[in-house]
């Protein structure tokens, strides 16, 4: 029996580039509550953006931010992942040096950016705490997680960094025009382990869903897996089923009970 169900959000709960849910997800949520199944949001966002976007049911699921950097559940911080200093100020070089792209610091109180583009961005349209600074090298809290965002060369842009960094940090798409740098330690698959050990469930009684590369290893760790029909290539090779929707599949397994 499934016990513990995690959803990544844009792209798989968020479709078609939508900020809100689908108020069926709240009432999704409280019915598998009410069968002794938890759920889990898991996505890159940063945890206070995370908890508005679920305000109806915030306080009844938990939380795997930042592409797994941090694990929270009843404002308790089951896990955090902290970048080495020194690799973060030379990938900040280099995207200070690529045409297009836009670099986004992640600590555990806030974001730091430098653009007012992204600023707005992350403000208005992900409803995200974030400062806007001068040059966030300079920004001396412990980094959880690097993004960039390039709106114009996002493929291009990921290949490039890809090459460059992946033999010191892992480099994941995260979005349409997102990709990320995160330890090796800290992903979604570890994330959820965390959360597999503190509740004592078995990975045979965990579902997951995802589309993006970000969401991979939640994808091969969860015993019932789904990617996304939308998802980027080389996703659903990793996933036991596909699908185009996460509230019919929830629909249909609450209906099974």
């Amino acid at each position: 029996m499934i016990k513990l169900i995690a959803s990544d959000l844009d792209g798989t709960l968020l479709q078609n580039n939508a900020q809100e849910l689908n108020p069926e997800m709240f009432d999704i949520i409280w019915k598998l509550k009410e069968k002794g199944i938890h759920f889990i949001a898991a996505s890159g966002r940063q945890y206070a953006s995370m908890r508005r976007l679920f305000e109806p049911v915030k306080d009844e699921i938990s939380y795997i931010t930042e592409n797994g950097s941090l694990c929270i559940h009843k404002g308790e911080t089951l896990k955090r992942d902290v970048m080495e200093r020194e690799l973060c100020l030379r990938i900040i070089n280099t995207v200070h040096n690529r045409e297009n792209c836009h670099i986004l610091v992640s600590c555990e109180d806030t974001y730091y950016v430098e653009s007012e583009k992204l600023l707005l961005h992350m403000r208005d349209d992900l409803k995200s705490d974030v400062i806007q600074v001068p040059d966030v090298s300079a920004v001396t809290k412990p980094f959880l997680k690097l993004a960039v965002y390039d709106d114009v060369t996002t493929a291009e842009s990921a290949c490039y960094f890809h090459e460059k960094f992946s033999s010191e940090i892992d480099v994941v798409t995260s979005g349409n025009v997102w990709f990320d740098f995160v330890p090796p330690t800290a992903n979604k698959g570890t994330a959820l382990q965390t959360f597999l050990d503190y509740f004592h469930i078995k990975q045979a009684e965990t579902m997951a869903f995802g589309d993006q590369q970000n969401d991979i290893e939640m994808l091969e760790l969860a015993g019932e897996s789904y990617a996304m029909e939308t998802a980027v290539s080389g996703v659903a090779e990793h996933a036991k089923y596909t699908t185009g929707c996460v509230e019919d599949v929830l629909t249909d397994l609450l209906k099974h009970i």
